[in-house]
Formats: structure tokens, C-alpha cells, sequence
């Protein structure tokens, strides 16, 4: 069966499809030795598909690692910051992986890896309804009416922001801890929402992503696991 080039790609877990579609742009991308010309260019299994003069394949099996990112690193293979990436974190002799989702530069927890470009996309998609897990530390007050309004829905500079799951997990002296579950996961969601009400978040740690927990992963340290399929 043929697929798009963009797809081949991004199954083979070389980018996104979105970057795909750039290296193609750029002259990048071959097909049986020619260059690919637009980004809707079909192939097949006998295709012989390269990647700036690298022979790329679809990957025979989906696999999955999770990886306890810490803070101060991004979720991107370039910074024109330099700032450490989490692909730094990974030892030399891993095969070439892409992000499902991201993490902020100061937040830290479970990121999921895999070389198979559709399986990050199913798990990144809204449709999907997968929900992720966040511990959040707070300094400040917590108002009983501010977790109904959020687990309500709320717009926040037009954005908006659909019901969530909040609940206090516990409360200590100098701070709260909270529990956010989300499945739709908007740009710095739980920052912006946590910005509003004035809560000044001291940490912000996600502890599942779906099925998928980070348990007791050391920081830093990555983990292969098995995927886990939807019955």
C-alpha cells in the first residue's frame, strides 16, 4: 500500500511530518534517487526513500521508551539558544526517536519516546482522549471556587481551556500540592491557567501520559517499556 512521503517520514521516526515537509522543500529528500518534488508524492514498500543522502526505513515494530526530563532541558532536537535538549540525555547507541509531546523548559517528568511517527501523533491528538497526569507545587493561597471554575472550563486571554480534572492532593505548610489531569494539553496549559488565578508554581511534574507512568525513573535516566494497547 502507498503512503504519503510525509508519513513514510514520519513513521520511520526521522521527523515530523511538518519537518518533512520543509526538508522536502529544501531538495532533501529522494525518491529512487530523484528529488521528491512536492510533499503529496506517494511510495511504496520497494521505494528507496533517503533523507540528505541517508537511506531511511519504515520501522518493523513500534517501540517506546519514557524518559524523566529535568528541568532546564527542551524538547527539540535545535535551540538556537543553546540550551541542553533532552536528546542529550540519550546514550550514543539509541536509534534515531521523536518526542510525543513536549515539557517546558522548566518543567520536568515523564516524556515519551518511540521511532514511529504515526504512534506520536495518535498519542498527541485531542480526538484521542488521552488523559496526562501533573503534580504542581504552588505557593499561595487555593480557593475552592477557583478549582470549580477550572474544572468547569475557562477562557483566559480568548483562550480556552477545556474542563480539566483538578484536585488538592495535600497541603503542607509553605505550599499546595495539586493534581491536573487533561487530555487536550494547549501550550503551557497549566502555567497559563495557574498564572491567572496567581498561583506561583515552584514545581510542575507530569506523572502519566495515558497508560504510561513514570514511576519511580531516576532523573535524567531513560527506560524501554512495551506498549500498551487500547482494548
Amino acid at each position: 500500500m502507498n503512503i504519503r512521503i510525509t508519513k513514510f517520514i514520519s513513521n520511520a521516526g526521522y521527523c515530523s511530518r511538518r519537518d518533512a515537509e520543509k526538508l522536502i522543500s529544501k531538495g532533501c529528500v529522494l525518491i529512487n534517487n530523484n528529488i521528491c518534488s512536492h510533499p503529496s508524492k506517494k511510495v511504496g514498500k520497494n521505494d528507496i526513500i533517503k533523507v540528505k543522502n541517508k537511506i531511511i526505513k519504515e520501522p518493523s515494530e513500534i517501540k517506546l521508551w519514557k524518559l524523566h526530563k529535568p528541568i532546564k532541558y527542551i524538547c527539540t532536537n535545535k535551540d538556537n539558544f543553546n540550551r541542553k535538549k533532552i536528546f542529550d540525555l540519550l546514550p550514543k547507541n539509541m536509534p534515531k526517536l521523536i518526542s510525543i509531546g513536549r515539557l517546558d523548559y522548566m518543567s520536568e517528568g515523564l516524556i515519551l519516546l518511540t521511532n514511529n511517527g504515526d504512534y506520536s501523533r495518535y498519542l498527541e491528538l485531542p480526538s484521542s482522549n488521552i488523559v496526562r497526569s501533573y503534580r504542581v507545587c504552588i505557593n499561595g493561597t487555593i480557593k475552592k471556587n477557583d478549582i470549580q471554575k477550572i474544572n468547569k472550563g475557562i477562557t483566559i486571554n480568548k483562550i480556552k481551556y477545556n474542563k480539566v480534572n483538578l484536585v488538592i492532593e495535600k497541603k503542607l505548610k509553605n505550599c499546595v500540592w495539586l493534581i491536573f489531569k487533561l487530555k487536550e494539553g494547549k501550550n503551557r496549559e497549566i502555567r497559563n491557567i495557574c498564572n491567572y488565578f496567581s498561583w506561583n508554581i515552584t514545581r510542575l511534574i507530569r506523572v502519566s501520559f495515558g497508560p504510561y507512568k513514570l514511576g519511580n525513573l531516576k532523573i535524567g535516566k531513560i527506560k524501554k517499556i512495551n506498549i500498551i494497547k487500547n482494548d
